[in-house]
Parts: structure tokens; C-alpha cells; sequence
């Protein structure tokens, strides 16, 4: 892990908050939030994957790097392939870290956790969960849960996601937080395989990772990043932010 770097991707079309990078979030737009707090994490330089223009300039105006991309990839990791391979055709980074554009309120120390699995050399992609503490969740489609094999405290193999309730029996239940920290070539082959049964099944995108074989390890972390999705979320992560 000689060289992380950061990539956030961002559009504007989004179903249920149209616009959403450029929501003002004490007075920055959401997509400068999140990349101050990718800055602050520490770990590496930080550019944002987008194709819109006004992005792009939001994020050159408060200082930051952007990358224009295609309009036509069909998923986040798609986005960001295209934009590293753009921004480092050398190579030099060796981990790219996915942070999405919806979390403005993310705590940088645990951007930088996702980092961890990754002294293991035999790991692919690190990711992150925290422990489910509200009954609800539980049983909510829209949280996903990771299950996976207990390796030590605060780190797990993942073995599957699922928007079930799995898995079945007394014990915690892991709340999945999809920020990524693949190894280059990890992004690299990820993005070349055809979408899986069970990702299109579940409609996650990590599955197509393990199905082919890629090992996922999680570093378990304390609170799940607020994401913003409706008009609701956005008030709160003013509040957040106001908070702060």
C-alpha cells in the first residue's frame, strides 16, 4: 500500500433527490463536503470521478481535482476505473479508495480504516461495517448486511451480502458501509467481469466480486455514515455539518 488514492464518484441524475452533488451543506455544495472530509482523512490524494460540468467546476473552486468521465457507465466502480486509468495511466497509485458522493458527514478516520484488510496481501478489496443496533434495520431491504468469519476483533472475511436478515441465530447482524479500498489491480479485473446471478439477484455490486473468487475482508468500524438519498437525509446532514 505504497501510494492510496481517492476517488469519489458523482453525477447529477439521482432518482429521489435530483441534483444532489450540488445541494448547498453549509455553504459548499455536498460533493466539496465529501471531498473535504476525503481530504481530511489523510491517506492520499483525493479526485472526483464525474461527468457533469458542475461538478466538476464546484469541486476546481474549492481547490480540489476533477476528472471528466463517459456518461454511459452503468455503476459507480465503472466511473472511477475510467477516471484513474485517465489520472494515473503509470500506475504509481497501487489502492484506490471509493468513497461515494453522498456522505458528507462521514467520519475521515474511518475512510482510511477500509485501508486495513489490505496489510494482508492476500486480500483484494477492503470495506467496512458496523454492528446493527436498531431493531428495524434489521429486516430493512435498503440496509444490507455483510456476513462474514470473525479473523479478530473488529475484522471479518466476508463471505456473502444480502439484503435479508442473515444470517440466522443469536449474534450481532453487520450493517455493510460501501466504501472500497480495492488493490489496483483488484478495480481493474473487477470491472472487466460480466455482471453475476446473485449480484443481479440482490442488486449488489460487491457479489460480482466474490463469486469470481476476490476475498473481501471488513474492518468493522463504530456508526454508519449518514448517506443522502431524500430531502430528509439532506436536512439532517445540515444539521450535521452545522454541528460541527
Amino acid at each position: 500500500m505504497s501510494d492510496p488514492l481517492i476517488v469519489i464518484p458523482a453525477r447529477m441524475a439521482a432518482v429521489r433527490l435530483p441534483g444532489k452533488p450540488m445541494a448547498d451543506i453549509g455553504g459548499q455544495p455536498m460533493i466539496v463536503q465529501v471531498w473535504n472530509r476525503a481530504v481530511e482523512s489523510g491517506i492520499g490524494p483525493v479526485i472526483v470521478a464525474t461527468d457533469a460540468p458542475e461538478i466538476a467546476e464546484a469541486v476546481l473552486r474549492a481547490g480540489g481535482q476533477a476528472v471528466m468521465t463517459r456518461t454511459d457507465h452503468p455503476s459507480g466502480s465503472d466511473r472511477i476505473h475510467e477516471a484513474v486509468e485517465n489520472y494515473d495511466p503509470d500506475g504509481r497509485h497501487d489502492v484506490i479508495v471509493n468513497v461515494q458522493g453522498d456522505l458528507p458527514t462521514i467520519d475521515p478516520r474511518i475512510i482510511a480504516a477500509s485501508l486495513l484488510p489490505l496489510a494482508d496481501p492476500s486480500v483484494d478489496i477492503g470495506t467496512l461495517a458496523a454492528v446493527i443496533r436498531r431493531e428495524e434495520e434489521k429486516t430493512a431491504s435498503h440496509v444490507v448486511k455483510a456476513v462474514g468469519s470473525p479473523l479478530n476483533p473488529g475484522r471479518m472475511r466476508a463471505l456473502y451480502f444480502t439484503r435479508a436478515t442473515a444470517p440466522f441465530g443469536e449474534g450481532d447482524l453487520f450493517h455493510h458501509i460501501g466504501l472500497y479500498a480495492y488493490r489496483r489491480n483488484a478495480l481493474r479485473r473487477f470491472v472487466s467481469l460480466p455482471p453475476s446471478p446473485l449480484e443481479m439477484r440482490e442488486k449488489l455490486e460487491q457479489l460480482r466480486a466474490l463469486e469470481a473468487g476476490m476475498r473481501i475482508d471488513i474492518t468493522v468500524v463504530e456508526t454508519v455514515p449518514l448517506g443522502v438519498d431524500t430531502p430528509e437525509d439532506l436536512e439532517r446532514a445540515r444539521a450535521l455539518i452545522a454541528g460541527r
